[in-house]
């Protein structure tokens, strides 16, 4: 029997810590990770619950998401493939986390940034990427565009998409969004968090770029006004 390859293993355990955690249901959601081969990618599968997820449904997609071999990615493969033509992208995880989910459904960034933890982790914003439906190709330029100057990002009507240079900490990224979401809803019922000054968040994103945490793929500076200013260049105006 031919041995199972490490990063499946990877990814199907992921794909179950994800159910495990509420952050997914029925179908939702899906994992990926790049192999060593950089033109191919490991993803979990269509109509399977992430609670069942083994490592022999994973399915080795193209850099295109063209499925190679056996089983079927799942319908927002697209996702993926966007977040995949950043050379950096080693994983990326999509979830339905609830309080995260909520604010996307809603079209509400989460604004502002009050919590240092969160700025050094992630930035000073995250951006909405709008909305799309499955198997819209579109969304893969829209991802793409996106994630140039982030690692997260809301997806409108959708929830979280979180990438990183392997799964823990594409993982990770997507957890602080969902436990800052909570946070900022509950600050939002007291009256709403004071954002930090502008001399704060400029020491918290040095502290950020020292420990090697800043966007590799641009600047960080009025983030969610630029993605939605080059996503409507990217959709000719249409979404």
């Amino acid at each position: 029997m031919k041995p199972i390859h490490p990063l499946k293993r990877a990814v199907a355990e992921y794909s179950q810590l994800l159910h495990a955690r509420g952050w997914v249901a029925n179908h939702d959601g899906n994992v990926s990770a790049r192999l060593a081969e950089h033109d191919r990618f490991l993803i979990s599968p269509t109509a399977v619950s992430k609670r069942e997820v083994a490592p022999e449904h994973i399915v080795v997609c193209e850099l295109t998401g063209r499925p190679m071999g056996k089983g079927r990615p799942p319908s927002e493969v697209s996702l993926h493939v966007g977040a995949y033509r950043h050379p950096d992208v080693r994983a990326v995880i999509h979830t339905h986390s609830p309080h995260a989910t909520a604010f996307s459904l809603a079209g509400v960034a989460l604004q502002p940034i009050s919590l240092p933890e969160v700025v050094v982790s992630l930035g000073a914003e995250i951006p909405l990427v709008p909305r799309f439906l499955p198997k819209d190709p579109a969304v893969a330029d829209a991802v793409e565009v996106a994630l140039g100057r982030t690692d997260v990002v809301l997806l409108v009507g959708n929830g979280v998409l979180s990438v990183g240079r392997d799964l823990e900490e594409a993982y990770l990224r997507a957890e602080l969004v969902e436990h800052y979401a909570r946070v900022l809803a509950a600050a939002k019922q007291l009256g709403g968090p004071a954002p930090l000054s502008g001399a704060e968040m400029n020491r918290l994103l040095e502290l950020r770029r020292s420990a090697g945490l800043g966007a590799r793929r641009g600047p960080e500076a009025g983030l969610v006004r630029i993605v939605e200013e080059e996503l409507r260049k990217v959709m000719g105006g249409s979404k």
